[in-house]
């Protein structure tokens, strides 16, 4: 196990991170074993949010219309994660949302982490689910459920506890000499992160000129900034518009 880490959470947009958006980030960070500070932030998604999204998260497009943008709001989260590990549930979900932010502002982001949903997964065959909501309830730990900040303490305090259940103090101290303490350590310290993603290039202006053209002239109600798209999801929403009215 790891005593140092940062544990992260996203609510997002959906489930995507090539198409969806990040609308909140939650960040506690543990050093030695003890919480010394957290982060917490609404992200302003350019766009509406649905109504699944509402109804899972209780955030609103009110909560978002003021926030930054993620490029405003990345610098000073990759400045709170610093060298640490990540920890998470299922982490490379929020590992990928964060990755793509930072190639776009062409910053590096490679990180080790530890997914708490892999431990559970492996030493918690048993039970009817592993999701963190679940888990929190069987190990009654206090969660403020799909909240970003409540999710990533949460998760936290779900690390401590399956690692005084299932890492003895003798399995630690003899980690090197016993093989069963070596098979936990794949799961319990952190490891390499790996998601692939390409550079996104923004809206080109012929691409805004064609797509607020083919807005105006259809009298398309919008769910989006057209200013923040990306090129791949100007081209996107471009064709969609084509394809329900035709040129």
């Amino acid at each position: 196990m790891t005593d140092s880490y940062v544990s992260l959470d996203l609510e997002t947009t959906g489930l995507n991170p090539k198409m969806d958006k990040i609308i909140e980030i939650g960040a506690v960070k543990v050093l030695h074993g003890e919480v010394v500070d957290t982060f917490a932030s609404f992200v302003n998604p350019a766009r509406l949010l649905n109504d699944k999204v509402k109804k899972l998260t209780g955030i609103m497009d009110a909560n978002l219309v003021d926030a930054p943008l993620i490029e405003e709001i990345l610098p000073t989260l990759l400045d709170f994660v610093g060298e640490l590990p990540l920890l998470g549930h299922s982490i490379l979900f929020d590992y990928s949302f964060i990755k793509k932010a930072a190639v776009n502002q062409k910053k590096s982001f490679e990180k080790q982490g530890i997914d708490t949903l892999r431990i559970a997964r492996k030493y918690l065959p048993d039970l009817e689910s592993r999701n963190l909501g679940f888990l929190c309830k069987h190990f009654g730990i206090l969660h403020t459920e799909h909240r970003a900040l409540g999710d990533a303490e949460a998760t936290h305090a779900l690390y401590l506890e399956l690692c005084k259940l299932f890492m003895s103090t003798n399995e630690r101290e003899s980690s090197i000499r016993n093989e069963r303490a070596n098979e936990m350590a794949g799961v319990f310290a952190p490891r390499q992160l790996l998601y692939q993603v390409k550079k996104e290039s923004p809206i080109t202006k012929h691409q805004k000129e064609r797509l607020y053209e083919l807005i105006c002239k259809h009298k398309v109600i919008i769910d989006y900034d057209v200013e923040h798209l990306t090129k791949n999801e100007a081209s996107r929403q471009t064709d969609i518009i084509l394809s329900k009215y035709g040129r």
